[in-house]
């Protein structure tokens, strides 16, 4: 019977629209001039359309436009209203940066606002509302405010790498690709490699020294073809993205030619893996995406166990090549392949020819599934993969598999004369018609039980029952009135519409119940999941659910701070030798990949190892043994069992971030209140300090006996002491309060040295000193009191931790500057302080800068251990770091600092007196 199908609408689909549009509405509209490279023209297209507008009356705003020195670029912007830039303050400089509130301040209210923003992908001055222009830009469209703006395929985070390994230039001013697709209109602006290079040649993309430099780089041609062909490639994407939008708001049915997409149909046959390896091939040929689709009808359901598991195998076959794979349930293969196709516009449709199943078609009568879909889809090319001889000499030798069929068609049998004794009693008390009616509910029943096949066979056997029982002459199929003999080709014409009927109906609710589980799963794993604020909770209820999901057994592998697998504490509950294995689950784990049980890695194990990923990091493996080795072959139960492994994988990053907020409010109190603390006894400890210190000066000024004077500079050196550390928490709380304030000044690194030397020349004076500083190193910007206090606790610590005599280094070195041998990075300058001493704590080189930190052997030295904890935050504040390492595999300590390597400003030029 032809498939009769519904074109209604999909409310929730509808209802989506409708909230899309409405979000639409109110927003912004965007569009992207899309270029290869700059010097493309697409400033200039974006200004031309801008003066259409403002012909038409609807002048837009310029916002911020380079013209990069183009005379033909800055004369379109004559009589356009401007923006004024905003001024930023950088580095003793003055900096113009696009003025974002100006520009809300000046649009928010008028009706089709519209200002030009170029280059998306620009980096704003620190200090800006926002670190990317593009953030600026979502702003203005959240506020209703349309867009002009450009961008080039280099700026693309998803083609930054590809782009660096063509130029050997890597980007790094790029914006996210989720928000170039969000445009309302992408406009490619192309020109071929020879004329931009010729663009280039008059100075009309760059000028001067800096054209020379890009020709040599940057602009070769075959740079310029590879960035063409990524964006003529990345527009074809975004458009083939709206042209499926489109045919889905207007519900357009038959496929659009528009990419040579390929669609496989995977059938039961021994060809199946030769055609899905076909299709793969044709699809890399093409370079387009494929699908591979198996429809899966009642007759195809009652397959053998080995035979369905075998056509599984070829499904996953398909998603392990690329493909989009899905396992659809219908009773007219034909009608689904063809919606499938024109759902997701796929305009080839490969299949297997199969001899056998083309023979059997005609011998029946019956329309083989290539004549179906030219019915059902005349648009799409049909390729027809064939069959190589030891398939063809398979498919004529197997012959029709039945499977349980003989024991089915016997029920249905039994089922036929069982009505038919049930109604022989009451042959005398009632009529013909109502027996009828007896048959034609066995007929459905047998439907409903054993499907279409035994239904067809039940409605030929009810009526010849019907004839032989209960028509005279009885016992005999003779009809002695001919009238019968239409009751008996409507009894036969019901019982087979109805049995076709009710076995159709019985599968598709059986297929529906089990789309409803699935989606049931998933909905109280989501519940379950949302109430748990532990790990524990969220291990628990996850393996509980996924259990009674999928049967078997399921485990979660947590894990722990230090990045290790963490058992699941139900994991001892089960036998000896039934466990999972931690080392494949930590194999999946490291490659992100799941192993074991039908997959290539450990095939052969009992358990299945899947990722738990989150959206910040992978949060541990699901181990699961599930009950029913096919589970894992079907793609919607793979998909139901990826997404419950999402839904736990996020539930342990939410409790971990609770965790981690619990803590650090925890922690941000106990700092206020030790900042505090510290403040309140250090501003008490210093008056006392003040008039212990003066009175021990007073006595050691006096003439007093050889112990008492003793005695006395005992007691000035312990205040001193304890005023240097009533200091060191002082600062310590200005540091953490955001009131020190750096005097940045550009000073040459061997005075900073040599002054801290100075400072702590009493303490070194029992250690060697070696300098190894450069003549030649730059001058730093930087505040020369605070580093110069750095380098003297590094001195510090260096003379107190080592014995007298040892040896103390302190080196000098400029890195990542221009010219230098290795030179990779940020420059910066970097100062260490080495000594041979005993070396540092194994395992403890961050914790040493934690304050209030102390090595285990430091407890007869004194000190609070707030000495590194300064030096670390008076290097933050200076936009450089700090670290501690072993000096070398012998022993000893090397402490150092990196300070970042600004330009310094320029020296005025003098001329020389000319001589007289």
């Amino acid at each position: 019977m032809p498939s009769v199908t519904d074109d209604r609408p999909d409310p929730d689909s509808l209802l989506a629209q409708i909230r899309q549009q409405e979000s639409a509405d109110s927003r912004g509209r965007l569009r992207i001039y899309f270029g290869a490279s700059a010097g493309v023209g697409k400033t200039f297209a974006m200004l031309q359309a801008a003066r259409q507008l403002a012909d038409q009356g609807r002048a837009p705003l310029i916002g911020v436009v380079e013209t990069h020195g183009r005379a033909d670029t800055a004369a379109l912007l004559e009589g356009l209203p401007r923006l004024p830039m905003r001024q930023v303050a950088y580095r003793d400089r003055t900096l113009p940066e696009f003025d974002l509130d100006g520009a809300l301040e000046r649009l928010r209210d008028q009706p089709d606002a519209l200002i030009l923003v170029d280059e998306l992908a620009h980096s704003n001055v620190a200090g800006s509302r926002h670190p990317k222009r593009w953030q600026d830009v979502e702003e203005l469209l959240a506020n209703g405010i349309s867009v002009y703006t450009t961008v080039n395929v280099q700026h693309l985070e998803s083609l930054n790498d590809v782009v660096g390994g063509i130029t050997g230039v890597r980007v790094q001013e790029t914006l996210p690709d989720t928000f170039f697709d969000r445009a309302d209109e992408v406009v490619l602006v192309d020109t071929p490699a020879d004329e931009l290079l010729a663009r280039l040649k008059a100075g009309k993309v760059y000028q001067g020294a800096q054209a020379e430099r890009a020709g040599q780089h940057f602009f070769r041609k075959g740079n310029l073809m590879a960035l063409r062909e990524l964006a003529l490639r990345r527009t074809a994407d975004r458009v083939e993205d709206d042209v499926q939008a489109w045919r889905s708001n207007e519900r357009i049915a038959p496929v659009w030619k528009t990419e040579a997409a390929v669609l496989c149909a995977i059938g039961p046959g021994d060809e199946a893996e030769s055609v899905v390896r076909a299709a793969a091939q044709l699809a890399r040929q093409l370079a387009v995406s494929w699908h591979a689709v198996y429809v899966e009808t009642p007759a195809l359901h009652r397959l053998p166990d080995a035979r369905r598991e075998r056509v599984l195998r070829v499904v996953r076959l398909a998603q392990d090549l690329g493909a989009t794979t899905s396992v659809l349930a219908a009773q007219d293969p034909a009608q689904a392949l063809a919606d499938y196709a024109r759902e997701h516009n796929l305009s080839k449709l490969l299949m297997g020819r199969s001899l056998a199943r083309a023979s059997s078609a005609r011998r029946w009568g019956r329309r083989d599934l290539a004549a179906s879909l030219v019915l059902a889809a005349p648009e799409l090319d049909l390729i027809q993969i064939g069959a190589s001889a030891t398939q063809r000499a398979g498919e004529d030798d197997a012959g029709p598999s039945f499977g349980d069929a003989p024991l089915r068609y016997l029920w249905a049998s039994v089922a036929c004369v069982g009505v038919a004794l049930a109604c022989w009693p009451l042959s005398h008390r009632v009529a013909n018609d109502n027996i009828v009616m007896l048959f034609l509910l066995g007929v459905v029943a047998v439907a409903m039980r054993w499907g279409r096949g035994p239904a067809v066979l039940a409605s030929f056997l009810s009526v010849a029952l019907f004839d032989f029982f209960f028509v005279a002459p009885k016992l005999s199929l003779a009809v002695s009135d001919v009238q019968y003999v239409i009751t008996f080709v409507v009894m036969l014409a019901v019982g087979l519409i109805t049995g076709q009927l009710t076995a159709g109906l019985r599968y598709e609710a059986r297929v529906s119940s089990e789309r409803e589980a699935r989606a049931r799963g998933l909905f109280e794993l989501t519940r379950e999941l949302a109430g748990a604020l532990q790990t524990e909770q969220v291990v628990a209820t996850a393996e509980q659910q996924l259990a009674q999901q999928f049967g078997g057994r399921a485990l979660l592998y947590v894990l722990d701070d230090d990045d290790r697998l963490q058992p699941s504490p139900s994991e001892a509950a089960l036998p000896p030798g039934e466990g999972s294995d931690a080392g494949t689950a930590r194999w999946a784990l490291d490659h992100e990949q799941a192993a074991g049980q039908g997959t290539d890695t450990l095939p052969g194990s009992q358990w299945f190892y899947l990722p738990l990923r989150a959206p910040m990091r992978t949060r541990g493996v699901l181990a699961l043994r599930p009950g029913d080795a096919q589970t894992l072959l079907l793609p919607e139960r793979r998909a139901q069992l990826d997404t419950a492994a999402r839904i736990a994988g996020q539930a342990l990053e939410r409790v971990h971030y609770v965790e981690v907020a619990q803590q650090a409010l925890l922690q941000i109190e106990s700092e206020r209140l030790r900042n505090s603390l510290l403040s309140a006894l250090s501003h008490d400890l210093r008056t006392p300090l003040a008039a212990l210190q003066g009175l021990a000066e007073t006595l050691a000024r006096r003439e007093l006996d050889a112990g008492t004077a003793e005695t006395a500079r005992a007691i000035e050196q312990q205040s001193l002491r304890i005023n240097a550390m009533v200091h060191n928490l002082l600062d310590m709380a200005r540091l953490q309060s955001g009131a020190l304030k750096l005097h940045r000044q550009w000073q040459p690194v061997d005075e900073v040295i040599g002054t801290s030397l100075q400072l702590m020349g009493p303490a070194l004076a029992a250690h060697r000193v070696v300098l190894d500083v450069p003549a030649t190193l730059p001058m730093v910007e930087l505040d020369a009191v605070l580093i110069e206090r750095v380098l003297a606790n590094l001195l510090e610590n260096a003379a107190k931790y080592t014995p007298a005599g040892s040896e103390i280094r302190v080196i000098a070195r400029a890195h990542g500057i221009a010219g230098e041998r290795g030179g990779a990075g940020a420059a910066e300058m970097r100062l260490s302080v080495e000594d041979n001493g005993p070396g540092l704590p194994p395992g403890r080189e961050e914790a040493l800068f934690e304050k209030f930190t102390r090595g285990h052997s430091e407890s007869h030295l004194p000190g609070v251990g707030l000495g590194l904890a300064i030096c670390r935050a008076i290097m933050q504040a200076h936009g450089g770091r700090i670290w501690a390492e072993r000096a070398s595999p012998a022993g000893g300590a090397r402490f150092s600092l990196a300070l970042p390597l600004g330009e310094p400003p320029a020296l005025p030029a003098f001329e020389e007196d000319s001589p007289s």
